[in-house]
């Protein structure tokens, strides 16, 4: 996980999924032990190529991958491995039960998934959004992005190191620190076994300084998700 690429890869046990696909196919492959032929499918939140890579690599492996229509279209894949979906639209991949929802990116038909399993857990992965309009229930893990903080974009943007502009960018398109907290707050952590921090800035964030706060807030285990190397 980073601004460079992003894949994640999670299981119950039985169904092991790709949460998108922004690393090179190689990678994919190594990071889960060769065992591609084993994925049931794989989710892209959005177009945006540090998210969605090697889609086409896995569509020609076998894998079936779930976009929106608009991601669909943007990266101009087709065929029976295409499954096109739709925000708010419940459907299945083997032994989970998705459900997609909009997330605030500049980036059409960007989406966040929640997906529950059939031991009662509930995970959330909700990346590349500013905000999250929704609240959740019974959730039990939460990957989330935590790209940047304000303190650290001012400091930046104030030694010359990040433009007015990419401020502005950041700022409207992905979770701040700030963001993060709000959100947290607002939802019920009851339930949460942990939290996983995804898509830290390279240089607009502070992985130690994000885990320890969530972690003061909340009270949870906090994970960061760090690139790999």
């Amino acid at each position: 996980s980073s601004s460079k690429g992003n894949c994640y890869y999670i299981t119950d046990g039985s169904s092991p999924l790709l949460l998108d696909a922004g690393i090179s196919i190689r990678e994919i492959r190594q990071g889960i032990g060769f065992s591609l032929s084993s994925v049931s499918g794989c989710l892209v939140s959005h177009s945006h190529k540090d998210h969605c890579k090697a889609v086409s690599d896995l569509l020609k492996t076998g894998i079936d991958v779930y976009m929106s229509c608009e991601t669909k279209d943007a990266l101009g894949v087709i065929g029976h491995r295409v499954k096109v979906i739709e925000a708010r639209k419940q459907f299945k991949v083997d032994d989970w039960t998705v459900l997609p929802f909009e997330t605030q990116h500049d980036c059409p038909g960007s989406l966040g998934f929640l997906l529950a399993n059939q031991q009662g857990e509930k995970l959330l992965y909700l990346t590349d959004s500013y905000y999250c309009k929704y609240k959740f229930t019974g959730l039990t893990h939460i990957m989330i992005e935590c790209n940047h903080s304000y303190e650290i974009l001012e400091h930046n943007v104030a030694n010359g190191s990040l433009p007015v502009a990419m401020k502005k960018r950041l700022i409207q398109s992905h979770f701040s620190l700030e963001n993060v907290k709000k959100f947290l707050l607002a939802n019920d952590l009851s339930r949460v076994k942990e939290i996983w921090l995804i898509h830290l800035s390279d240089g607009n964030s502070d992985a130690e300084l994000f885990k320890r706060e969530i972690q003061q807030l909340t009270g949870k285990p906090v994970y960061v998700a760090a690139e790999r190397r």
